[in-house]
């Protein structure tokens, strides 16, 4: 009986033996798809941020100029909203000054009838 229970003790061990290595394979394979897509992605970022740089005029952009490039982009987009907001305030104060004026006007243009 103790044959018996050994036995079986070794075909679940060679049962989990089995399914680590096929869960193995596919995380390699999980990992070796990522890692093409990460390089995939990484030679994308390099052509946006300097496409004559990236690989076409034969120069090797390194990760920290593709660092600096988007840290860039980044600080101009920012800077690119700072500027809509303060266009967009000063667009409402002008309205709102327009508005004032336009008022004005039809109070000057009615007291200019009754004195007519």
């Amino acid at each position: 009986q103790a044959e018996e229970e050994l036995k079986e003790a070794c075909a679940r061990q060679a049962l989990q033996l089995q399914e680590m290595g096929r869960r193995e394979r596919l995380l390699r394979a999980g990992a070796g798809r990522a890692k093409e897509q990460l390089k995939s992605f990484k030679t994308q970022v390099m052509q946006v941020c300097s496409p004559a740089a990236a690989g076409i005029a034969g120069k090797a952009l390194t990760e920290q100029q593709v660092i600096e490039k988007i840290k860039q982009i980044s600080d101009e987009n920012q800077q690119s909203h700072e500027r809509e907001k303060c266009l967009q305030e000063e667009l409402s104060s002008r309205l709102l000054k327009e508005k004032e004026v336009s008022a004005n006007v039809e109070v000057f243009k009615k007291s200019l009838c009754e004195l007519q």
